[in-house]
């Protein structure tokens, strides 16, 4: 069989193998037809050689928001770059009506196809939606959006019914743009729980693929501590806005999602962006109050190498919030421990212009959310290897295990039959993080200056290269995932 792509010289990584091991890579079709030392080059029409790189797999970044601060079309061509950059060959970004993104309210119906039609065409690499359940409605559609859409992952915002996405504001009416008289709280979600399950009944043969994923803060809790932070006035910056979303927050609002999961008997709940040891203490409870619920817990990027001592200024504001070190040090012996399942970028692209506000020093007034797609996998690798990760565990974190509980069925891994998605990391490139070098549209980064100890070179969407030499190359080759992919 002539191969399209052949990737020779590649140490191999993947969720499967306890240590890297020496392969090339042949490619028909945008899949892995063929995976063996010593491939002969004449089989290729196209062969790049790895040169013993490290060969991940392309990095399921499952948690990310194109167009919530720019057009959705702007974002997906632009910040599909980033990915790129990063060795991110598959984004999935979380969507909602309401304030942002599309910034229009209305039944699903409506607006998805409208999501849609901003998104394609234009990215370099492959993407689908998880999608929020904001008013009642919406919960009647969901088995139409896993029929019809494919659609198997949806999303609450425990806090935004009576916290503000940024702070300073508890007024959500016309933020969510819900129906007058519906709300967003704990019986809303409580009533999204239960149109999930009634889903994964209905759809017996993808039930294992479909959950409900949860940021985990608590309103009231965070109102008050906010009026206590800025009456005080003795913190600033980063670590005030950490003091004003305190960690029990978070481990207050884990506690609530298990017990209403429990109630509906809805067994796949997701943790999203666990920021603090108290977090995921809370976490770990759950799950053995509750070991009938298959709880998956994620941890970002940004969460595991920025602390607010050392992220580079208010850019770092983000929800949950950049904790103190002592959190940062908890995450990862929970990671090395075997206790976190995935992490994310929890990319969101917020220029300058958009991220500050007035005056520029006030945390308050800023923006939550920041891009960090394109250092992911060199981030992860650099400082975990640090502390004893295997690339074993790089690749199930960054890759594997998002692609499994997602419905990915071909992403994740490089093995026959599998998309060939494939991030070359070079472990002896010694470089710092400049956001000037970033191919997103983001002018500043949480992580400038940061020292890292690995780089991407080149990554492949399908067999398709769209990072060469760490040089966006190439069209917009990535497509819309209707889940579960590689299905028969």
């Amino acid at each position: 069989m002539a191969l399209d792509l052949l990737i020779t010289n590649a140490a191999v990584a993947g969720h499967d193998r306890p240590e890297p091991e020496r392969l090339d890579i042949g490619v028909v079709d945008g899949k892995i037809v063929r995976l063996e030392p010593g491939i002969p080059v004449e089989d290729a029409t196209t062969v790049v050689d790895a040169a013993g790189k490290l060969a991940f797999p392309g990095v399921v970044d499952a948690h990310q928001h194109w167009g919530i601060y720019n057009p959705l079309s702007e974002d997906t061509a632009i910040e599909s770059r980033a990915c790129a950059q990063g060795g991110v060959t598959t984004a999935l970004n979380y969507m909602r009506t309401g304030q942002y993104y599309l910034n229009k309210g209305g039944p699903y119906r409506d607006f998805f196809p409208e999501v849609l039609d901003a998104s394609a065409g234009r990215a370099l690499v492959d993407y689908a939606f998880h999608l929020a359940p904001m008013m009642r409605e919406h919960i009647d559609e969901i088995p139409r959006l896993v029929e019809e859409f494919g659609v198997t992952s949806f999303k609450i915002f425990m806090f935004y019914g009576g916290h503000g996405l940024h702070g300073r504001s508890n007024d959500q009416s016309s933020f969510l743009m819900t129906p007058e008289g519906e709300r967003y709280d704990l019986a809303h979600f409580e009533f999204v729980m239960r149109g999930i399950q009634a889903a994964r009944e209905r759809f017996p043969d993808l039930a294992e693929e479909i959950s409900l994923s949860l940021h985990c803060e608590t309103a009231e809790i965070m109102t008050a501590y906010q009026k206590i932070v800025e009456a005080d006035g003795s913190l600033t910056g980063l670590r005030a806005y950490s003091a004003s979303r305190p960690p029990h927050s978070e481990g207050l609002a884990v506690s609530i999602a298990s017990y209403l999961a429990h109630e509906t008997g809805l067994p796949k709940i997701n943790l999203l962006h666990l920021s603090s040891a108290k977090a995921v203490d809370a976490a770990l409870r759950m799950a053995g109050a509750f070991p009938h619920i298959d709880f998956r817990r994620e941890v970002t990027i940004g969460h595991l190498l920025a602390d607010v001592d050392t992220a580079s200024g208010l850019g770092a504001k983000v929800n949950p919030p950049i904790r103190p070190r002592e959190d940062v040090e908890a995450l990862w012996t929970h990671l090395l421990a075997g206790e976190l399942d995935w992490v994310v970028s929890d990319h969101a692209c917020c220029r300058d212009e958009t991220k500050f506000g007035d005056p520029r020093d006030d945390v308050f007034v800023a923006k939550s959310g920041f891009g960090g797609a394109e250092y992911l996998l060199a981030g992860l690798y650099s400082e975990g290897t640090k502390r004893g990760l295997s690339t074993q565990r790089v690749a199930e974190l960054t890759s594997w295990n998002p692609a499994q509980r997602f419905g990915l069925r071909t992403k994740g891994a490089i093995a026959v039959g599998f998309d060939a998605d494939v991030a070359l990391l070079d472990p002896t490139v010694h470089w710092t993080v400049r956001a000037a070098d970033s191919e997103s549209a983001q002018e500043y980064t949480p992580f400038e200056g940061f020292e890292l100890d690995a780089v991407v070179t080149d990554t492949f969407v399908r067999g398709h290269q769209v990072l060469a030499d760490r040089k966006v190359v190439g069209d917009a080759v990535g497509g819309y995932l209707h889940r579960p992919t590689g299905r028969s």
